[in-house]
């Protein structure tokens, strides 16, 4: 029997720089409709551009657009990470 590691981690998870392509959101509700509006699709790629100084929130960048997000909503989307 073979185990299958899952690649992903939540979006909260990455440092600075790191990038990523969008997974899964589990957000839901208004909330889910906020991130998907705004571009947090599966598919999408993203690079984390800063973190505030108390870590929340994270500026993050995605279809050539920068968003900050808090790291509450960050930690409902699943990403994998990418080079």
């Amino acid at each position: 029997m073979t185990q299958s590691v899952d690649p992903s981690v939540y979006l909260s998870d990455l440092q600075k720089n790191q990038k990523g392509i969008i997974r899964q959101c589990s957000a839901t509700g208004m909330l889910k409709q906020k991130l998907l509006s705004m571009g947090f699709i599966p598919g999408a790629e993203i690079i984390v551009l800063r973190n505030a100084p108390l870590r929340d929130p994270i500026e993050i960048g995605i279809h050539d657009c920068l968003v900050s997000i808090r790291r509450s909503e960050a930690a409902l989307l699943k990403v994998e990470m990418s080079c």
